[in-house]
């Protein structure tokens, strides 16, 4: 005896049954394939390495000498207290001049003095002229640095409105370099005057218009 079975009864045991198997299938997924031998196979994790990146090695300053020119030689940074238009001010701006001026005779490289010296400072400008000469070529020139221990100004500008600082200069030993290392003139002696530079503060910044030895 054969049970009939309407249309719509055989319709919703067919869409039953296709939902149960895309179930069963979307639930297999989820859980993970089962390989082989029953063994659940999960999804592999991603590791992400830590690299840690190789460090770059800070030049090291070498000073000039007879087997060259000076390397890596520190370009002088103007200190926060240079930039104030004060007695504090004028006489930081001053201690960094020089050591402008020393790096210049470092490296040969006049540009930063250039950029913070007047063109009324003949000293200054038979710098300029003089050091690139001691560089052409293969020559060089080590010593030179410059110190200055100690600073006296009132503040008190000039008519002219320049402001003068008192300055305790010293420099070191000068030594001229041949190809070879041969030394072509005699050293420049260490020397150590008193100076007075003259300021001038333009624009928001400090400039060196001159500098005189004392009498």
């Amino acid at each position: 005896m054969y049970l009939l079975i309407s249309g719509s009864l055989r319709s919703r045991l067919t869409l039953g049954a296709v939902f149960a198997t895309t179930t069963a299938v979307l639930l297999g997924c989820s859980s993970g394939t089962q390989a082989g031998g029953g063994e659940s196979v999960s999804p592999s994790a991603s590791v992400s390495a830590s690299v840690t990146p190789t460090p770059t090695p800070t030049p090291v300053y070498k000073r000039g000498d007879a087997t060259g020119k000076a390397q890596n030689v520190p370009i002088p940074v103007l200190p926060e207290a240079a930039k104030a238009n004060s007695k504090e001010g004028a006489e930081a701006f001053t201690a960094y001049w020089f050591q402008v001026m020393g790096y210049a005779y470092e490296t040969g490289d006049i540009g930063l003095l250039t950029k913070l010296t007047g063109p009324n400072c003949e000293m200054c400008e038979g710098v300029k002229e003089v050091v690139p000469k001691a560089y052409a070529g293969d020559r060089w020139l080590s010593g030179g640095s410059f110190s200055t221990p100690t600073f006296e100004s009132n503040f008190t500008p000039h008519n002219d409105g320049r402001i003068p600082v008192i300055v305790q200069v010293i420099q070191s030993e000068i030594r001229y370099w041949g190809p070879g290392g041969i030394e072509y003139r005699q050293p420049g002696e260490e020397t150590n005057t008193a100076n007075v530079a003259f300021l001038r503060f333009i624009d928001g910044a400090w400039m060196l218009d001159s500098v005189n030895p004392l009498a």
